[in-house]
């Protein structure tokens, strides 16, 4: 439960779908340079400009998603 009471889902690993976070901040480093902390300099995408968009929630059940189409 976190603090509010509320029962949360185990935070799953953004490097290995099939792993739960353990918060060893693996995901946390730079993909060129391992002992850098990443700082979001884009270096390592082709184009350092790009837009962006935030995925909030994504939507598995089929009749939910009629709704966007």
């Amino acid at each position: 439960m976190n603090r509010n009471g509320v029962n949360q889902m185990p935070k799953l690993c953004v490097l290995d779908e099939n792993k739960l976070c353990d918060n060893c901040s693996e995901c946390n480093y730079c993909d060129l340079d391992s002992t850098k902390i990443c700082d979001n300099c884009c270096e390592c995408l082709d184009e350092g400009d790009y837009r962006a968009i935030k995925i909030t929630d994504i939507i598995t059940d089929p009749e939910k998603a009629t709704v966007y189409k």
